[in-house]
């Protein structure tokens, strides 16, 4: 995936966010509205450092680490930067020589590595209600991870008996109980991660009660590249079912309870939950009557 920059023509203007790159990835600084070319001198510097220099009738001079891995637009002097590498995180900055006075613009590239690898540990298996505790520490590799705990469809926060520790990467439960089961779930991200977000669960038909013997389709979307993959949950427990379609059909009261869906992204490795959507069936009973004359 490349992300484009917007740099305007005039010296001393900053773009209004900084690039984000992934390692291995291609990253294009984009500039707009470009003095009149020909230029005389295109100049791009990373951290101070030359990256290329091109024009003076001279050859392009292309700096250290960035033989084979940039194109520079001779029309524009827009600048592709590939296959990333965490080194490349800096400051970058061009300098157009043309007619007039030069031009300049500055950038901030912030390379990522992505998110992969996580592994759950706990301190301690052999628990005893109200007297013990226990510490689930979360690992992964990449870069700059954060971290989020869930048991079931429910976000972790600190409280009296909850801890939050080392970054949230570590959970403590004080006092375990026997509500305190889970399935426990350590979600990581980066600023790199392509989703899944803004998840999205709906119902059709959409109602406050359903009486038995109803068709119901629960149906589940998310922003995600590569498309996300879909389990279903009921009061917290994952189901069997797959797919961002839940059909139910002929639904009993037994069926009642707390929707949500799980959005995850195969290539991130990141889980997103929905919002739970209650579902109550009504159980409907029939008495025979007589009539009488």
């Amino acid at each position: 995936m490349d992300y484009y920059l917007r740099l305007c023509y005039g010296k001393g203007l900053l773009p209004a966010d900084s690039m984000v790159g992934e390692v291995t990835h291609n990253v294009t600084f984009t500039i707009v509205n470009p003095p009149s070319a020909p230029f005389r001198v295109v100049a791009w510097t990373a951290n101070g450092t030359n990256v290329i220099t091109s024009g003076g009738g001279e050859a392009d001079d292309i700096g250290t680490g960035y033989v084979g891995r940039i194109t520079l637009n001779s029309t524009t002097g827009s600048l592709e930067l590939r296959n990333l590498v965490l080194s490349d995180t800096g400051e970058y900055v061009v300098n157009i020589f043309a007619v007039g006075q030069p031009n300049e613009g500055t950038a901030t590239l912030r390379v990522y590595a992505p998110v992969s690898k996580m592994t759950i540990t706990a301190n301690n298996i052999d628990l005893v209600e109200f007297n013990s505790s226990v510490s689930l520490s979360c690992s992964s590799s990449g870069s700059s991870p954060s971290y989020r705990w869930l048991n079931g469809s429910s976000e972790f926060t600190a409280s009296d008996g909850v801890q939050l520790d080392d970054g949230n990467s570590t959970l403590t439960i004080v006092r375990v109980t026997r509500y305190d089961q889970g399935p426990f779930w350590c979600i990581v991200s980066n600023p790199i991660n392509n989703g899944p977000e803004n998840i999205t669960l709906k119902v059709t038909p959409l109602d406050v009660l359903y009486g038995s013997g109803s068709d119901l389709t629960l149906s589940c979307s998310a922003e995600s590249s590569p498309p996300a993959q879909f389990r279903w949950a009921l009061n917290g427990e994952l189901l069997s079912n797959q797919g961002p379609v839940l059909r139910l059909e002929n639904i009993q009261a037994s069926q009642s309870g707390r929707y949500s869906c799980w959005a995850h992204n195969t290539r991130t490795l990141r889980y997103q939950t929905s919002e739970v959507l209650a579902i109550y069936i009504e159980t409907c009973t029939y008495t025979k009557q007589s009539k009488h004359n």
